[in-house]
């Protein structure tokens, strides 16, 4: 009985730590995508430049048709041409790392000029803020890279941005 229960014991201790092997490789294999330290603020940071890419775009389609001054239309045309290619960019790398973004169209009403032209600035410098963030703060190499180069375009939309709204008062 002696002998029975002593082998038991080493069984159990055995399967016990096979399982914690196993789980632990499991739970690294998750955290890490093809080598890489992605996280749920990397996750996070995709989401909200994917739904602040499409709209976007979505503002920017609205402002080339709608729009009065020929240089909120152009600011406009700049946004779906340069938002596109972040987006497509940005879909690329969430397909790489198995992350499904939100794809959901917004449905933005417009106002005027003026009102597009001051919500372009805020929703950039909001963006540059965010983006600068992931970028010297985030865990994934790829998702740091796409922000810290659409920062750049973004910099250079605010700029912009300002440019056309003095213009508008």
């Amino acid at each position: 009985m002696n002998r029975r229960t002593t082998i038991l014991q080493i069984c159990i201790v055995s399967f016990s730590i096979i399982g914690l092997g196993v789980g632990v490789g499991r739970a690294q294999s998750s955290s890490h995508v093809k080598g890489s330290t992605f996280s749920e603020k990397d996750k996070s940071f995709m989401h909200k430049a994917a739904k602040g890419g499409t709209m976007e775009v979505a503002m920017g389609r609205v402002a080339e048709q709608k729009a009065q001054s020929d240089e909120v239309k152009s600011f406009g045309k700049r946004m779906v041409s340069d938002h596109s290619k972040a987006n497509e960019k940005l879909k690329s790398i969430a397909a790489q790392k198995n992350v499904e973004l939100p794809s959901k169209e917004p449905t933005e009403k417009w106002t005027s000029d003026k009102a597009y032209m001051n919500m372009m600035v805020r929703d950039h410098e909001k963006d540059l803020a965010e983006f600068k963030e992931e970028a010297n703060g985030g865990s994934d190499p790829d998702v740091k890279k796409f922000a810290d180069d659409t920062a750049k375009v973004i910099q250079q939309h605010l700029n912009l941005a300002k440019q056309t709204q003095r213009k508008l008062k």
